[in-house]
């Protein structure tokens, strides 16, 4: 099937309006965040701030419920360009949780609209030591028990830009039998940070992403009232799908972004630095390398665009955003590991981004399912017509 993509122009203003933001707002920090690993609070606010007077904050939101309104081909072209710096930072500009839109009655005054106007932060809380890429593997458990369930189990990697002030908790709250056997019902609760049982903590650093931490959760006899359930029992990796289907588009726009700018950086360097009498340039070693690495790049942006068209038309497969997510991600290495190598030692030292944009560029093939759960998705849908 043809595509064919122009960014009309409000699509083009907005990304100005990003890059502007970029510019003035996040790269001056950059240098001194990193070498901290931390963000302080009042940096932070100050970019939350910023964000709100340009109308960037919760821009993914629907506007009815406060938020920017954004369709998803623009909120992707804006994600791009967030991805050019790290997390730690561009988390405070604000892209609350998608699931949020499924709040009903009270749960959208305490939970939705705090989070919309920049008072409250939440968590995701799904992986656990035991779960990672297998989701329906979490054993943290929530017991009916008269108007409240009781919550036990633990969370690890749950990531925020600042200690969340809630999270959204996936829990198994029973079993359903299947043709294939058992199956757990997950259900997603709302849970405020200060509930007796819920304790958390800061967990390991890493070495993507510095500054944008993440976070252990224990749960011991964490009583919650049913009111907080968000959705249905039972149905909490249904209303995940219904709302974060998109995110791995959202990875993959990440990517390019990241990508982009190391190849700028990587061109520019090739331009200037001269060794035997010539710029580095003009070395068919570097000018095939910067060939490759615009070629690639090109490839996922259309491949990125192309699946963010499927998915606001509401024909995108599973397949379609695991082939966006996983050949972005690994473009992102490939062409951020290129450009260190075209810089040389130049390219490790922290006096320029590129080794933060090759740090940050590692975990984009883990989160949010991995390389190799991308190719089973990919595979398995293939196949299925098949009855392989």
């Amino acid at each position: 099937m043809a595509f064919d993509f122009t960014p009309s122009d409000e699509q083009k203003m907005l990304v100005e309006t990003v890059r502007q933001f970029m510019a003035e707002e996040i790269f001056p920090h950059e240098r001194e965040v990193e070498r901290k690993g931390e963000v302080s609070f009042e940096l932070g606010k100050q970019i939350q701030k910023r964000a709100m007077e340009m109308g960037l904050y919760a821009a993914n939101m629907p506007a009815e419920v406060g938020g920017g309104g954004l369709d998803f081909v623009s909120a992707t072209l804006m994600d791009r360009e967030l991805g050019k710096s790290t997390w730690g930072l561009v988390g405070w500009i604000g892209r609350p949780s998608e699931i949020l839109n499924a709040c009903r009655d009270d749960q959208r005054e305490a939970y939705l609209f705090p989070v919309i106007r920049g008072e409250r932060k939440e968590g995701f809380a799904l992986t656990e030591p035991n779960a990672g890429s297998d989701a329906m593997g979490i054993q943290t458990r929530a017991v009916r028990d008269g108007e409240d369930y009781v919550i036990n189990g633990s969370k690890h990697f749950i990531s925020c830009v600042t200690t969340p002030d809630f999270v959204i908790l996936f829990t198994v709250t029973g079993v359903t039998e299947t043709p294939r056997g058992p199956r757990k019902q997950i259900t997603a609760f709302l849970v405020d940070v200060g509930t007796k049982g819920f304790e958390m903590r800061r967990g390991p650093r890493s070495v993507a992403h510095r500054s944008y931490h993440n976070y252990q959760l224990s749960f011991s006899d964490c009583r919650v009232p049913a009111r907080n359930i968000l959705g249905e029992e039972g149905k909490g990796f249904d209303q995940a799908g219904k709302w974060l289907a998109n995110t791995r588009i959202l990875v993959a726009a990440n990517c390019c972004g990241k990508a982009e700018r190391a190849l700028e950086i990587a061109t520019q360097w090739a331009a200037t630095r001269k060794q035997f009498g010539q710029t580095i340039g003009r070395f068919q070693g570097v000018s095939f390398k910067l060939a490759d690495m615009a070629t690639e790049l090109k490839a996922a942006d259309l491949l990125t665009v192309h699946v963010a068209d499927k998915y606001a038309r509401g024909t995108m497969t599973d397949g379609d955003a695991a082939m966006a997510k996983l050949f972005g991600s690994e473009m992102a290495q490939r062409v951020t590991d290129q450009a260190i190598q075209i810089l040389g030692g130049m390219g490790l030292m922290d006096e320029l981004p590129l080794e933060m944009l090759w740090r940050d560029a590692r975990i984009e093939r883990i989160w949010d399912g991995t390389s190799e759960i991308q190719r089973h998705i990919i595979g398995r849908e293939l196949l299925r017509p098949h009855e392989a």
